[in-house]
């Protein structure tokens, strides 16, 4: 993988924003390889379908390319609330492909990616509505909050301009690939206690660590008045798939050391 871009592809448009988004995809279509199967390339989508930039010509896996000049920071923004929060409670949500490049150098830095069974509601932030001067006055933005995702599931496959190894990508991919098979409510409920317990950065946690999350679990998911049992069962999920063990009474241990901290 050829981590340079060539920005020269970028000069039929005068937007920077444009510009960058035809360079970063053409690396992304050139380059670019699936996380999610054995597949060494991604098709190129037309430009303007709907969410979805790229898509697994083997796996059928869509996906949707960010650029970003900055570094990738703790929130990602995104287009329409109503229809990410519609994608998601429909399962129709694109893996993300979030790529930060060096405008002065056009090498890629760092790329992100956030499969798409890691996007839930409560990763989700509702910005504020665009001004009644704004050419669309009224309408309302998102944000994607990383920090609301477990960190296992924020994958790298380059960071600090370092490759990773495609066969390590697609490892940390499959640790959580179940979560696609729930429905969108249940997956949710678990990646949110995941991502709560991962937090804590230990290998070993006690279920009084993990009822301190249940003010933070009761604001995410206000309809739920049982949050301490819903914690439990969430553990027990992640037991019986394997991502947990129990090491004592009312102790847990992450099976794979690198399922416990990013």
């Amino acid at each position: 993988m050829n981590l340079a871009l060539d920005p020269r592809i970028g000069g039929l448009y005068h937007s920077p924003s444009q510009q960058a988004r035809v360079i970063t995809e053409a690396w992304v279509e050139n380059e670019m390889y699936c996380p999610s199967c054995s597949s060494n390339s991604l098709d190129r989508l037309e430009h303007g379908t709907k969410v979805l930039d790229f898509k697994c010509g083997k796996c059928d896996e869509g996906y949707q390319c960010k650029s970003l000049s900055k570094p990738i920071g703790h929130k990602i923004l995104d287009s329409a609330y109503e229809a990410m929060i519609t994608a998601i409670k429909t399962d129709n949500a694109p893996n993300l492909l979030i790529l930060h490049y060096s405008k002065e150098e056009w090498i890629v830095q760092n790329l992100l990616i956030i499969p798409r069974h890691l996007l839930t509601v409560s990763a989700i932030e509702e910005r504020k509505p665009l001004s009644p001067s704004a050419r669309r006055a009224g309408w309302i933005g998102c944000n994607i909050i990383l920090d609301r995702m477990p960190t296992s599931g924020r994958i790298f496959a380059v960071k600090d301009s370092m490759l990773l190894k495609p066969s390590e990508v697609r490892a940390e991919w499959r640790q959580l690939a179940f979560l696609r098979d729930l429905a969108p409510e249940s997956r949710g409920w678990l990646v949110d206690v995941l991502s709560c317990i991962q937090s804590l950065d230990k290998h070993q946690f006690t279920l009084a660590e993990a009822y301190k999350f249940e003010r933070e679990l009761c604001a995410l998911h206000p309809e739920n008045r049982h949050i301490k049992p819903k914690i439990r069962q969430q553990l027990q999920i992640l037991r019986d798939r394997g991502i947990l063990k129990f090491a004592a009474r009312g102790q847990y241990e992450f099976v794979a050391a690198k399922l416990d901290s990013a």
